[in-house]
């Protein structure tokens, strides 16, 4: 389960450096600056997120996997609506589509939340000691 965040991850970051070239040379001739810097804060979470998204995949191997998996499947869907409602909101400059980004947002946030407790579970299956303490701890 988990090699799919990892390769979900990798595309999203493949597509966010595709994003942001198409904004470095082609966008910014065409969107005004204000719309140009909407696009480009919809890239640096996009590519922000997608690397989560990589990481989540480890944790997932370390323990806590269902969290891990969750929360890579929270940061796809918030690079999706935020990212994408900000690119939407720049390219058709229609600020309806930016009522998605809070959307996102929240998934992005709950993403984190989840790693956070992924994370907490880091080794810790029946019997395990958690990591760097011994069972006498």
């Amino acid at each position: 389960m988990e090699r799919w965040v990892a390769v979900a991850g990798a595309v999203l970051g493949g597509l966010g450096v595709v994003a942001g070239t198409f904004a470095a040379h082609g966008l910014d001739q065409m969107l005004s600056a204000e719309l140009l810097e909407v696009f480009e804060v919809g890239v640096r979470y996009h590519l922000f997120h997608a690397l989560a998204m990589i990481i989540a995949a480890l944790v997932a191997e370390r323990g806590g996997r269902l969290f891990a998996v969750v929360a890579g499947g929270l940061f796809g869907l918030g690079i999706l609506l935020f990212s994408g409602a900000l690119y939407v909101r720049a390219i058709a400059d229609v600020r309806a589509w930016g009522m998605l980004a809070p959307f996102g947002g929240m998934c992005l946030i709950m993403g984190w939340m989840s790693l956070v407790v992924a994370t907490w579970q880091w080794g810790r299956g029946p019997g395990e000691a958690r990591p760097g303490r011994s069972s006498h701890d």
